[in-house]
């Protein structure tokens, strides 16, 4: 008696609910609390009207969390009630969902352990379960907290739009996040426009959209025209970040280009694409030779570094447009065709390259949630389906309410 009493206790039962007995399996290590329902009525589930009881379902048992090294299980026939329209209805109990097969508190710590493992596989190990349920958990709960998730209340004056590889080959996923937030706000397959519609429409609604004032992104053409589409008075920012990794890449060819005729340049790279505040000595005297022969790739550093300086100014838009015009015409005057063609992509995309100067919008956050994503596909060791890898993404970096809420 003093053990079904201390199980009650544990359970947290009301006076309607009484442990029953406690059965014990010693060769598979696994106890079974029996519970039943002790009250005269029962209240339905829809209605939340307070009927007698009809009869009562098969019994059902549900995961719990474990008593010492013992897996353990609640057993229970359900009452059921008999509606005006004559449905009979089986009522949900107080320690799980409908149609839960874990308790709440199992699925709470459930969730606990697999955001510190990161990892199904191995929380299902701990948990002693199959990696199905840890896995039908996971999407579960990314759904709840999907459901739950008021973006009305978060900040959406920025977000970000950036591209993640998802499977070999040419196979990216596009992630819309909040930098203010650093959450994601959701993921698509693919990188069309069709794709970044979808994207910006499941995710946010029409007025939400609205409310967006800046969107920062890199160059590719399907975001930018979507976001003019649907987004028509935010700015568009194009990340500072990649536009500085277009005239890194520029100075590599010259520097490829030049190599093969000039000797000083032999391993040259790491010298003029580093920092010049991260160069280990080695690399500082060859970067201040390179300077001092005055080769094109010399030059072509220099424009670099010019575009960096821009930044700097923190300019408003007519005065970003100038300050861009005169760094062009300066750079073009250099006369190296590789950074010629970088100047053509930037005019090409000149309103949000001029905004990228005027705003402290950047895709760095976004760099960042990248970062964490990879992290997670290779916990996963890869996914093959984009719903899971979906799944997994926002479970861990979309900033949701996970838990079940117990019923009262």
């Amino acid at each position: 008696m003093l053990t079904e009493q201390f199980f009650n206790l544990l359970l947290d039962l009301d006076e309607n609910w009484s442990v029953q007995d406690i059965a014990v399996n010693d060769d598979d290590e696994e106890v079974f609390i029996k519970v039943s329902y002790v009250g005269h009525q029962v209240r339905e589930p829809d209605s939340k009207v307070m009927r007698g009881i009809y009869d009562h379902a098969p019994e059902r048992k549900w995961r719990h969390l474990d008593t010492l090294q013992y897996k353990t299980y609640i057993q229970c026939r359900l009452p059921r009630v008999k509606t005006d329209d004559g449905n009979v209805i089986t009522i949900i109990p107080p320690w799980a969902s409908k149609h839960g097969r874990h308790s709440y508190l199992f699925e709470c710590f459930a969730i606990d352990l697999l955001r510190v493992t990161k990892n199904q596989t191995k929380t299902a190990e701990l948990l002693r379960c199959s990696f199905n349920v840890i896995n039908r958990l996971m999407h579960a709960s990314t759904q709840r907290g999907l459901a739950r998730r008021d973006l009305d209340h978060q900040p959406l004056n920025h977000l970000s739009i950036d591209e993640k590889s998802f499977k070999k080959g040419h196979h990216y996923i596009s992630v819309l996040s909040s930098p203010e937030t650093g959450n994601i706000i959701d993921v698509v397959e693919g990188r069309s426009s069709k794709a970044v519609e979808e994207l910006f429409d499941g995710a946010l609604t029409t007025d939400q959209q609205k409310a967006v004032q800046t969107m920062s992104m890199d160059m590719w053409q399907a975001y930018r025209n979507v976001t003019q589409k649907k987004m028509p008075d935010a700015e568009i920012v194009h990340d500072r970040f990649h536009l500085v990794k277009y005239l890194n890449d520029a100075i590599d060819k010259v520097r490829r280009r030049e190599v093969k005729s000039e000797e000083e340049l032999k391993n040259s790279r790491y010298a003029l694409l580093k920092n010049p505040q991260n160069l280990t000595q080695k690399q500082r005297l060859k970067f201040q030779a390179i300077q001092n022969a005055n080769y094109q790739v010399s030059k072509a550093w220099q424009v670099r570094e010019n575009f960096k300086d821009l930044f700097k100014q923190k300019p408003g838009k007519a005065e970003g447009f100038a300050l861009f015009t005169q760094w062009t015409q300066n750079a073009l005057g250099k006369g190296i065709k590789e950074v010629s063609k970088v100047i053509k992509t930037f005019k090409d995309h000149l309103a949000g390259v001029v905004n990228a100067l005027v705003y402290t919008a950047s895709n760095g956050m976004a760099e960042r949630l990248n970062g964490k994503i990879q992290a997670v596909k290779c916990s996963g060791r890869g996914y093959r389906r984009f719903k899971n890898f979906r799944s997994a993404i926002l479970f861990f970096h979309g900033g949701l309410d996970l838990y079940p809420l117990k019923r009262q």
